[in-house]
């Protein structure tokens, strides 16, 4: 067989691999609790002086290892590193016999993506732009103009300025359209497109030209880019009287919990001082995002006790991690809590719906949650990019596992879903994935969860449900929930 460099150097950490690497990669069975295999120690004495026992095949040998215990023993490196020869020998053609040269780099990036993909649906390679939109999207801030726009008829719409950004300080307004960016129209283009020509790096200018209906001159803007926050958190204040709090959480990015915090503040501002009737806080459609951000989240309305714990294969993989007492959640304490799930409540915002629903903090309404109990370590490979790996599973307090089951809300109410919608609006969430990753014994959803929710509030079943139960219009013994 041709010794291409690839198998050469396969073969050189084959015959390198140090001994301790077989002990760091075999699963370590927390203090107390069975091992999945257990073996008996070296040197034990035998009860009783008797021998150990060899079980002996008729032939007077040891007998052939069973698939499970095949499955259980540590491979030896250089069966390892042989299949790891056969993926060179692989690459190897395609390199020199495929049709057109390939792009050996994507290659390589496709079977590592293969490898990850291949372990749950959410593993996974980043590429390097692909790590820089997720960073950007987890620290909840970019480089902008501070815009939020939409599309409408070809043209961008800006629906609000962000307070304190070029675009504000500048004055422009809601329901101005903005017709070019620095000299080109934006007719042709995609919303992403559109918003990419308006990003880019701190201390750029970019210049905007925006109708405005009622003015027959365009106006000429040129803003110079800064770092922007992204609004995790919306308030409102709703109710027959105006004094329910409604937060709505879109993800849990950095800003999450300063978010949560400022607008719990804003709320107590407006109502002069006064605590709110109710507070809903509003995880639908939620997705998730960083799990020290839950934490904080949860630790806004609790005063102690666990928040989440963690579980993967070793001590360094597993936590827990404790509400603790502070100003914030001592002057909400008699505040009384909803929280909204539905189908699309998933990862991050299921850490706190469980926190919040089994120290008995909270009444969950709304329809089953997604069902994503493991979390995500992300692991830098510097100039290339990132890797996405699962590495534990997470419990709520109550040691409960969600892993594609969800959490079931206290009170389930299902919304008016328009007849153009009905039977596309629900989706079986973890369970329906791939490859999900399973608990033996453990039940899975079986049945869809909605993730309709309809724009205009008073259409909003399961909000106005929240807000009638808060202001005792509605009642359920499951409000407020009685701590046992």
């Amino acid at each position: 067989m041709r010794l291409t460099p690839f198998r050469a150097l396969a073969l050189a950490l084959a015959l390198s691999v140090p001994a301790g690497l077989l002990i760091a990669q075999e699963p370590s069975a927390p203090a107390g609790d069975d091992p999945a295999v257990e073996a008996p120690a070296e040197d034990a004495p035998a009860e009783d002086g008797a021998e150990d026992p060899v079980d002996l095949a008729p032939s007077g040998e040891q007998p052939e290892p069973t698939a499970e215990e095949k499955a259980a023993a540590p491979r030896d490196p250089l069966e390892i590193y042989s299949d790891l020869a056969l993926f060179g020998q692989i690459f190897d053609r395609i390199r020199a016999e495929y049709v057109d040269p390939p792009d050996e780099k994507e290659l390589i990036r496709a079977a590592i993506q293969g490898m990850l993909t291949s372990l749950d649906p959410h593993s996974g390679y980043l590429p390097p732009v692909d790590y820089s939109d997720m960073r950007e999207s987890t620290s909840g801030e970019f480089s902008g103009l501070g815009i939020e726009v939409t599309m409408e008829e070809g043209v961008v719409k800006v629906v609000s300025p962000i307070d304190d950004t070029p675009a504000f300080r500048a004055g422009i307004l809601p329901n101005d359209f903005i017709v070019q960016i620095d000299g080109v129209p934006v007719q042709g283009l995609t919303l992403d497109e559109a918003v990419s020509k308006m990003r880019g790096p701190t201390g750029t200018s970019v210049k905007i030209t925006v109708l405005r209906e009622g003015v027959s001159e365009p106006f000429e803007f040129e803003l110079t880019r800064e770092t922007v926050p992204l609004r995790a958190v919306r308030w409102s204040l709703e109710g027959e009287e105006g004094k329910v709090a409604l937060l709505r959480l879109s993800s849990f990015s950095e800003q999450a919990f300063v978010g949560i915090q400022s607008a719990i503040e804003k709320i107590y501002d407006e109502l002069d001082g006064e605590a709110p009737a109710g507070i809903i806080l509003d995880l639908r459609n939620n997705g998730g995002g960083l799990v020290d951000q839950s934490v904080f989240v949860a630790d806004a309305f609790l005063k102690q006790g666990a928040v989440v714990l963690t579980r993967g294969r070793g001590p360094q993989e597993s936590e827990r991690y404790d509400a603790q007492p502070d100003s914030l959640d001592a002057k909400l304490a008699d505040v009384p809590m909803v929280v909204l799930i539905n189908g699309g409540s998933a990862s991050a915002s299921e850490i706190v719906a469980g926190a919040l629903q089994d120290h008995k903090r909270a009444t969950l309404v709304g329809t089953r949650s997604f069902g994503k109990g493991s979390v995500q370590a992300i692991i830098p490979l510097g100039p290339d990019g990132a890797m996405r790996l699962t590495t534990s599973r997470y419990y709520t307090p109550a040691n409960r596992s969600i892993q594609a089951l969800g959490i079931s809300p206290d009170i389930e109410v299902r919304q008016v879903v328009p007849e153009e919608f009905q039977g596309r609006d629900e989706i079986i969430g973890e369970a329906g994935l791939s490859g999900h990753i399973t608990i033996e014994g453990q039940e899975e959803a079986t049945v869809g969860s909605s993730v309709y929710v309809p724009v205009d509030k008073a259409e909003d079943t399961q909000l106005q449900y929240a807000i009638a139960l808060v202001e005792g219009r509605e009642t359920d013994p499951a409000y407020p929930p009685k701590a046992e």
